[in-house]
């Protein structure tokens, strides 16, 4: 299969996800929470890959209708430095004003309600993110900083930002000195008071320095992730919402609540990975589907991250949900119109398999419940 850079970044990605939990497993004897990084994968992604067009095309009106094409005058050279260090700077204060203003730390607790720092932490945002970014970055576009230039420059920061949550470096040598290492953002994600709103920085460490807000990590001070006083949830919809309904005084639905079932993380974490697998391909294939096919797809996806989501908090809706969507999308595609390729036969065959033996598992207690 070919893939086109944005699908073969989303592989990459996973890859390394995997990789470095196979390597803290193994070497590190550390347990995959795969509650955690399955939420991480599935957070909402297909609905940010929406949501980061939204952006994008923005960005591009802004070019088109209010560009005061200062930028783009300046050699090539220096338009690439600019918009490096410019979108750092923009990235700063949209980080720093994310957790100070309310109505924007609705939006961007979901990634900081994460427990496990790793690499799957750096995928895990709210819907909302990208919507919620751009005001920041608009600024690029007035300027007259090239649509292209902004694409790549943006790719890369958001690259260093991946790898700045993964688990297994621990100091970064001369590069802690002057950029973002995973050093430094284990302390903006940690609990302890004296890393609370600290280190906001994307790349360049220079911004916390500049503005007083950098601290280095402690010797001897433990490490504890995640945010202290909120309800643990890795449904998506709750996640990325329930903050916001919380802010705006207004009551979220209590449908999560009904019925318990528990199935082992293992199976979620498989269910999570082909799911992703499943994004994957419709990023890959986007332009080649048609409109019903573009359409059916995207909600089986975002149904299926619902899905897991119940799954993961162990609510029996969750794995009904998840059965249903994962034997109806191999066969709507499959027999269909929609996956032709190898690679697409190999996603949902496997999507169709996680489904039946998820049947599996509801029928057969209630069937041994019959007998009892």
């Amino acid at each position: 299969m070919t893939l086109n850079p944005f699908a073969l970044t989303f592989v990459v990605m996973l890859a390394f996800v995997l990789i470095e939990l196979l390597i803290l497993k193994w070497v590190r004897k550390t347990p995959v929470p795969w509650k955690d990084v399955i939420f991480n994968l599935n957070s909402g992604h297909i609905l940010m890959w929406v949501f980061r067009g939204v952006e994008v095309a923005a960005f591009a009106l802004l070019l088109r209708h209010a560009n005061l094409h200062l930028v783009d005058q300046w050699p090539v050279a220096a338009q690439w430095l600019f918009a490096f260090v410019a979108w750092d700077l923009c990235f700063y204060w949209m980080h720093r004003l994310h957790h100070k203003i309310p109505l924007l730390w609705g939006v961007h607790v979901v990634h900081h309600q994460g427990e496990h720092f790793n690499l799957s932490l750096g995928v895990r945002n709210s819907w909302y993110s990208s919507l919620t970014n751009f005001p920041f970055i608009a600024i690029l576009a007035v300027l007259g900083v090239p649509l292209e230039v902004f694409l790549v420059v943006s790719s890369v920061h958001y690259s260093v930002q991946f790898y700045n949550h993964n688990a297994l470096v621990n100091k970064s040598g001369i590069l802690d000195k002057f950029m973002v290492t995973p050093s430094h953002h284990r302390v903006h994600h940690g609990t302890d008071k004296r890393y609370i709103n600290r280190n906001f920085g994307g790349t360049l460490l220079l911004w916390d320095q500049l503005f007083g807000s950098f601290q280095p990590e402690l010797e001897g001070v433990e490490m504890r992730y995640g945010v202290q006083g909120t309800t643990t949830t890795h449904n998506p919809l709750l996640a990325s919402n329930g903050k916001l309904f919380k802010w705006l005084r207004a009551r979220f639905p209590h449908w999560q609540s009904r019925g318990v079932f528990h199935v082992p993380e293992p199976y979620i974490g498989a269910g999570g990975v082909i799911l992703f697998g499943l994004v994957i391909y419709y990023v890959n294939h986007e332009a080649a589907l048609v409109a019903w096919q573009q359409a059916t797809l995207f909600a089986l996806i975002f149904g299926g991250t619902l899905a897991l989501g119940g799954l993961s908090d162990a609510r029996r809706w969750g794995v009904l949900a998840w059965v249903g969507i994962s034997l109806a999308a191999p066969l709507l595609f499959l027999f269909g119109q929609g996956a032709r390729d190898a690679w697409g036969m190999v996603f949902f065959g496997l999507l169709l398999l996680h489904g039946l033996d998820g049947a599996r598992r509801l029928w057969w207690p209630a069937r041994e419940g019959r007998r009892a």
